[in-house]
């Protein structure tokens, strides 16, 4: 296009001069012609920006590596010039997403659409948009763009790998088992109905059964004969361990397809093993506690339900191995949080067994600690973690060894190395 432009000013230029030398009006005639031309060209391509709605369609802002996310896009054009042509660019942040498209002529009320479709490759918080509508004039001498700024945030979510049995090692585990134990405390299980004393509060009556009984009746509660579990997920920056290739590949090495090809580091999979077993626990409708820096603290006290889930998938789709405090430190700011009897789940990678002097306590306290081991040797093979797995033998912590490449399903389902 400024090929063409310098063109038409060269010969208005010429012919004005010619104009000048000879006096013929045809030469001047031309002139006014280029400079119509030009003004016209002008005037269009600025209208061609204009006069345009866009909207983009996503049915959730949410999604989950190796799964497909897919936006629709509609254009309509509102004004009264036909847009000959626009190139829509789109800025979104998510790896490998094309959103952008080369529009045909759009008459004017008329609309365009299209889809756009992508697999997510990588978990973490992105942005859609903002976008670029660049058009033109029928000449081809002047591009204008217009640039909208709007933005959508969507959360990936890590990869999640089926996980068929957790073997918690004898002892663990002292609940499980009906402990008809009634409380005045409103739990999330109810034992009966009664009828009502003074000092009962109004948010126990049974208001069904006092309509049926015609007399004030109230909700019964018992203790909940399930231990909560605490999962901890441990992403300090001594923690850190990559597989020596990943230094020497393209950030594009980091994306992963499916939830059996991990990033061999062992920050994916310390979010990939702690996403799975938060969903399963939840599905075993246990009462789950999350606690974390990410680097900043994330603690979720216990609950049931898929909404637990939700906000522990969010927190792990932008976790990091960014914290500056060690493990042992974490574990001592987050003791006072673990109630007797609880079941802790460490996920970590870190060689450091300081943090084992702060289990111990924990032990004593009546909390009972399994370690998901993420064996940094297996990633980086100068490194040596028989030390950390001998101590955590004499220490009496059980663990779980995963190594990279490993089948998440089958080695979190062997027995713990006590």
């Amino acid at each position: 296009m400024p090929n063409r432009r310098n063109a038409i000013y060269l010969t208005a230029i010429i012919t004005l001069i010619a104009g000048l030398f000879t006096g013929q009006a045809i030469f001047f005639t031309m002139v006014y012609v280029l400079a119509g031309i030009m003004l016209l060209s002008a005037v269009w391509a600025w209208f061609a920006v204009r006069g345009i709605r866009i909207a983009r369609h996503t049915r959730t802002r949410r999604s989950q590596v190796g799964r497909p996310f897919s936006e629709g896009f509609t254009i309509r054009n509102t004004g009264v010039l036909p847009k000959l042509w626009l190139e829509v660019r789109d800025f979104s942040t998510m790896p490998g997403y094309h959103a952008s498209q080369v529009v045909p002529a759009i008459w004017p009320r008329n609309a365009y659409q299209w889809q756009t479709e992508t697999i997510c490759t990588r978990r973490g918080e992105f942005y859609l948009g903002p976008l670029t509508i660049t058009s033109g004039d029928p000449f081809g001498l002047f591009s204008l763009p217009r640039h909208i700024d709007a933005r959508e945030r969507i959360v990936v979510y890590p990869a999640i790998v089926p996980v068929t049995n957790v073997e918690l090692p004898i002892g663990l585990l002292t609940g499980g088992e009906a402990q008809h134990f009634l409380t005045h405390n409103v739990t999330t299980n109810a034992a009966g109905v009664r009828e009502y004393v003074p000092g009962d509060t109004i948010n126990r009556i049974h208001w069904k059964t006092t309509a049926r009984r015609n007399k004030l009746m109230v909700k019964e509660f018992e203790l909940d004969p399930m231990v909560d579990i605490w999962l901890f997920a441990d992403f300090s920056t001594q923690s850190l361990v990559e597989d020596i290739r990943m230094r020497y590949m393209s950030e594009t090495f980091y994306t992963q397809t499916s939830s059996q090809t991990i990033p061999p580091t062992t920050e994916e999979y310390s979010v990939v093993v702690a996403a799975s077993l938060a969903r399963y626990f939840v599905q075993l409708e246990r009462a789950l506690g999350f606690s974390a820096y990410l680097p900043h603290r994330e603690i979720y006290q216990p609950e049931r339900g898929h909404r637990q889930l939700t906000r522990i998938l969010e927190a792990l789709a932008v976790a990091h191995n960014k914290s500056e405090r060690t493990l042992q430190e974490m574990l001592a700011l987050e003791a006072h949080s673990f109630a007797r009897g609880t079941t802790l789940v460490l996920v970590t990678s870190s060689l450091d067994p300081s943090w084992l002097q702060e289990a111990q306590i924990l032990a004593r306290r009546g909390i009972r600690l399994l370690c998901i081991f993420i064996d940094p040797s297996s990633f980086d093979p100068s490194l040596d973690s028989s030390e950390i797995r001998g101590t955590m033998q004499l220490a009496k912590i059980p663990y779980i060894r995963i190594q990279k490449d490993d089948d998440i399903t089958q080695a979190l389902a062997q027995r713990p190395t006590i």
